[in-house]
């Protein structure tokens, strides 16, 4: 099954692929999909991770493959022939994930995700980004890129870069930084915190950076709070692709330097990032290459 539905720049929709685990309905976002696959027999790799399942090639690459009932605390299914292998691609790694089986695709609005209360994400231990309702039936969707960071520590956000950037002055330059996920904006704050950027406004999605932005046209006062925007572009209410859309767009904003910093920078992703306007887009794992290209782009 092929994955390759390309959606509109900046519309604010995904598409969501939706799969199942038992009884329990769960989602990912349809652009960290490579393909989807029928289950395959796996290499079992001495002394790593319980919930990695083994590595296999279905092609030329070596990929590995992830039991995700394991690591949901699932039971697993008495009948792998009919199981299937999710094949994914983000922050410049392929992992397969091992689902019970796919159910297809759907097309929402980034409005239309609910996101998970503290709840279901305490302590940031949860691992639901978003929840949406599909023929009477709710479908989690799941933050894959912490599944793996649980697994594999050094796959994640690479906050030890910081110290090798070396002694750098202070800057009080105003940066809006648009990104859900708790932790990871706790992180990004204090590693632009550490490299010397001290006014920093964190904003948990799209939407909350755009009501911001436009609160500081009305009273216009907009080179005074933001002289750069850092995004993500999974976020619910609005992604990054749209705030950058909607940036470019305004001649008010325009001037206005977008970064979007995200899991998904691959090519395609880059070329509508580029279509956007958005003037520099990398991997979340690459944090000292974003105060790099922070630094170009306000003149530190």
């Amino acid at each position: 099954m092929e994955t390759n539905i390309l959606l509109e720049n900046g519309t604010n929709e995904l598409e969501v692929l939706e799969f199942m685990i038992g009884s329990n309905h769960y989602g990912i976002n349809v652009a960290k999909v490579r393909e989807i696959i029928n289950y395959q027999e796996v290499t079992p790799v001495p002394n790593s991770h319980p919930d990695i399942e083994g590595i296999f090639m279905p092609r030329d690459k070596m990929i590995t493959a992830i039991n995700l009932p394991t690591h949901l605390h699932l039971p697993e299914s008495t009948n792998k022939a009919t199981d299937m292998m999710v094949v994914t691609n983000f922050n410049k790694l392929d992992v397969a994930f091992h689902v019970q089986s796919v159910c297809g695709i759907h097309r929402v609005s980034w409005a239309d995700i609910i996101k998970p209360d503290s709840t279901l994400n305490g302590d940031d231990n949860g691992i639901a980004t978003g929840i949406i309702k599909v023929n009477g039936k709710l479908v989690i969707i799941l933050d894959f890129e912490k599944i793996i960071t649980d697994i594999s520590p050094e796959t994640g956000l690479k906050v030890s870069e910081i110290e090798l950037l070396g002694e750098r002055k202070r800057s009080d330059v105003p940066i809006l930084m648009a990104e859900d996920s708790p932790l990871l904006s706790k992180l990004i704050l204090d590693s632009l915190h550490k490299a010397g950027y001290s006014n920093v406004r964190a904003t948990a999605n799209g939407g909350e950076a755009w009501e911001f932005l436009t609160k500081c046209k009305n009273e216009n006062c907009i080179n005074e709070n933001v002289k750069c925007i850092i995004t993500d572009i999974e976020m619910p209410i609005m992604d990054g692709h749209r705030l950058t859309r909607l940036v470019k767009n305004d001649d008010a904003f325009k001037h206005i330097p977008v970064v979007i910093f995200s899991s998904l920078v691959n090519d395609e992703m880059r070329r509508k990032g580029e279509e956007l306007g958005a003037n520099a887009q990398l991997s979340k794992p690459e944090i000292a290459n974003l105060v790099r290209i922070i630094d170009g782009l306000i003149g530190m």
